[in-house]
């Protein structure tokens, strides 16, 4: 059974739900576990249906002249009924509906996969979906039992700014840490192609799904490197230092501040956070605490939105400073 959110009139929750994926916080519709639901269906529940997205030609003032064509984009808003305008392009884009954006999703949902949220954010401007994809692993069963799950987060948006993208997204179940990261020889990241027929978009999913299953080999393999590699708490503090230098003498008070309240916060998440407690003392550990100060105690300038939009993979600047996170991490294996 799917469960709606509190959702305002454009569609969107803009605060995290902490212990859950960051993107819990932005979906407009939820599906239980045990659901196998169509694309179709998904479409529907998380109201990115029928939104009608078309150009509408901006005219010129009178005596104005111009040798290129404007035009709005805008769509029917399924919250409320009105007309929102999505953003102003020229007249080389092309409109494409949600109903298209998602159609490789059946093809992916045959090979094993569930949806399991969708919504949008930005005023509709982007709009995403995750799927579960059967790919799960457990570090030591015996002992720490420390499992990591698999989703697939895919997006676009309707102002040209993005093309359609997938993003493999790990998520260590204990903490919900999105441990989307790049990997050396394996992209996190990638566009998904249009297709035209039933048969082209079975191929798209089975490239789609090819990719996924093998990044998290390789993810696997290097986070049962970091679980079996013992680190000491001075170690620890060294890649704090290293990743997030000590502001010289002399800097501004605030920026000192700012410093301290991050190192005290990683060493807090490292070494007493109940969410490490199976893994301190490790290198998976440093980088779940790491990873779990950039999901849920970073700091955003455009508020809770912004900041569950970076944690869930929709900004590149944050899975870079990921991808920077692990490579220091890897550097102690």
């Amino acid at each position: 059974m799917a469960h709606e959110l509190e959702i305002g009139a454009n569609g969107e929750v803009a605060f995290a739900l902490r212990g859950e994926p960051a993107w819990h916080g932005l979906a407009n519709v939820l599906f239980d576990a045990e659901e196998h639901v169509t694309t179709a269906h998904m479409l529907e529940s998380a109201k990115l249906n029928d939104w009608n997205v078309r150009l509408e030609e901006i005219p010129l003032p009178e005596g104005y002249r111009s040798n290129q064509t404007n035009q709005l984009v805008v769509r029917d808003n399924p919250f409320d009924g009105g007309t929102d305008v999505l953003a102003v392009v020229g007249d080389r884009y092309k409109v494409v509906q949600n109903e298209d954006l998602f159609s490789f999703g059946d093809g992916i949902l045959d090979g094993g996969a569930t949806w399991e949220s969708a919504g949008s954010i930005k005023n509709g401007r982007v709009v995403f979906g995750s799927l579960v994809v059967p790919r799960e692993f457990v570090l030591d069963p015996e002992g720490a039992n420390d499992k990591t799950t698999t989703y697939l987060l895919v997006h676009t948006s309707h102002d040209g700014s993005t093309a359609v993208q997938a993003n493999i997204t790990p998520v260590r179940v204990v903490c919900q840490n999105t441990l989307n990261m790049a990997l050396r020889g394996s992209k996190q990241s990638f566009k998904i192609r249009h297709t035209a027929t039933v048969d082209g978009r079975i191929v798209e999913a089975r490239r789609v799904l090819g990719l996924t299953f093998d990044h998290m080999d390789k993810f696997e393999e290097m986070a049962k490197q970091m679980f079996e590699t013992e680190i000491t708490n001075d170690q620890f503090t060294n890649l704090i230092k290293e990743l997030y230098p000590e502001p010289e003498d002399g800097s501004a008070k605030v920026a000192t501040t700012r410093w301290t309240e991050k190192y005290d916060l990683l060493q807090d998440l490292y070494l007493n956070g109940p969410t490490n407690a199976n893994i301190t003392g490790t290198a998976w550990g440093a980088l779940n605490a790491l990873t779990e100060r950039i999901d849920y105690y970073r700091q955003g300038r455009k508020g809770g939105e912004a900041i569950v939009a970076a944690a869930s993979g929709f900004d590149p600047v944050v899975n870079a400073e990921k991808a920077r996170v692990l490579s220091a991490v890897m550097s102690l294996v």
